[in-house]
C-alpha cells in the first residue's frame, strides 16, 4: 500500500479535528451502584446484570486496565480517557443499532469507485485496516442486533474487495473499506485515497490495528495518510481477548505513546475491543452514535 505524498501542512492542527461532544466527554463519576436506565434493549439488560468487575471490563476496557497500572506509569493512558459516558449514552446509543421496523439497518450496495458509491446526505463513518485485523467481525458485532444485516466473516484475509455501505437508520452510514496488505485489491490505493479525500459526508475514520501484533509499517502508512489528507480518524485496538492482562497493558502503553508523539489528527484516546467477547464495543457504539449526531 502506497500514500501519496502531499504537503504536510496540510494537516490540520488537533483542536480543529476533534469536535465539541458535549457532556458526554466529562468524565463519568466513579464506578458505584447502577443508576436506572429509562428504556433499554433486552441484550443489553443482560448485561446490566453482570457483576460490576466484569460489567467494567465489558463496557469500560480502559478503566479496567488502569486498575492494573502502577503510579509512575498511569498517568499516560488515564489523562486520555477522555470519552467516558454514561450507562444511560449507552443504553440510548444500543438503541440506534437496534433494528427495528421504524429503525432499519441495512446493507445497501457495494462499490470499487468513489462514483458508483450511494448518494447519501446523511453522515458516514468508515472502518480501514490491515488485512486479518478484524475489522468485518467487528462491524458484524456492532450489527448484533440487527440479525437481518449480513456481514461476511472469513478465516482468510483480504476478504473484503469494495467498498461495502451500511445504512443505520436514518442517522448515519457505515462503510466497510478493504483490508489493506495481504491479497488487497489491486486498485486499492485509488479507491481508498480517493474516498478519503473527497468523500464530503465522511465524519470520522476508524482505523483498525491488531493489539496482539501492534502498529506494523504497513499501519504507519495508513497513518501517514490520514494526517496527509487531514482526516479525523480514531484508532481500534483489536482482538483484546488474545493476550494476557500484562501484555496487552504493555501494548496500549507502547501505542498511546506513539499517538501522542506521532500523530495530530488521531482521536487521543484508544478503544480497546474484543469481537469476541464484546468488550468495548459497546461504548464504541456510543461514540459513533456521537460523532454523527445520532444522540441528539
Amino acid at each position: 500500500m502506497k500514500s501519496s505524498r502531499g504537503s504536510w501542512e496540510r494537516k490540520m492542527a488537533a483542536a480543529g479535528l476533534w469536535p465539541r461532544v458535549g457532556r458526554l466527554f466529562e468524565m463519568a463519576p466513579a464506578l458505584g451502584p447502577w443508576p436506572r436506565l429509562y428504556s433499554t434493549s433486552p441484550a443489553f439488560a443482560e448485561v446490566l446484570r453482570l457483576p460490576q468487575k466484569q460489567l467494567t471490563k465489558v463496557l469500560y476496557p480502559l478503566r479496567e486496565l488502569e486498575q492494573h497500572l502502577v503510579s509512575d506509569t498511569g498517568p499516560g493512558l488515564i489523562e486520555q480517557r477522555l470519552f467516558d459516558p454514561s450507562l444511560e449514552d449507552i443504553a440510548r446509543a444500543e438503541s440506534v443499532f437496534a433494528a427495528t421496523a421504524r429503525n432499519r439497518i441495512e446493507y445497501l450496495s457495494s462499490a470499487v469507485r468513489l462514483d458508483h458509491a450511494p448518494s447519501l446526505q446523511q453522515p458516514e463513518v468508515c472502518f480501514i485496516g490491515r488485512s486479518n485485523v478484524g475489522k468485518s467481525s467487528l462491524i458484524k458485532a456492532l450489527f448484533s442486533l440487527a440479525p437481518d444485516v449480513e456481514v461476511r466473516v472469513s478465516k482468510k484475509p483480504g476478504h473484503t474487495k469494495k467498498m461495502n455501505f451500511f445504512k443505520v437508520g436514518k442517522y448515519f452510514t457505515l462503510v466497510d473499506m478493504p483490508g489493506y496488505g495481504y491479497r488487497a485489491p489491486e486498485d486499492f490505493v485509488d479507491m481508498v485515497e480517493t474516498y478519503l479525500k473527497e468523500r464530503t459526508n465522511l465524519k470520522r475514520t476508524f482505523l483498525l490495528v491488531d493489539s496482539v501484533v501492534g502498529i506494523t509499517k504497513l499501519d504507519n502508512i495508513a497513518v501517514e495518510m490520514c494526517e496527509e489528507f487531514a482526516l479525523p480518524y480514531v484508532m481500534i485496538l483489536t482482538k483484546i481477548d488474545r493476550s494476557s492482562k500484562g501484555y496487552l497493558l504493555k501494548q496500549v502503553l507502547q501505542i498511546q505513546k506513539y499517538v501522542n508523539t506521532q500523530t495530530q489528527g488521531c482521536f487521543p484516546q484508544l478503544f480497546p475491543i474484543s469481537a469476541v467477547t464484546h468488550s468495548g464495543v459497546h461504548l464504541l457504539k456510543c461514540f459513533i452514535a456521537d460523532v454523527t449526531g445520532s444522540l441528539k
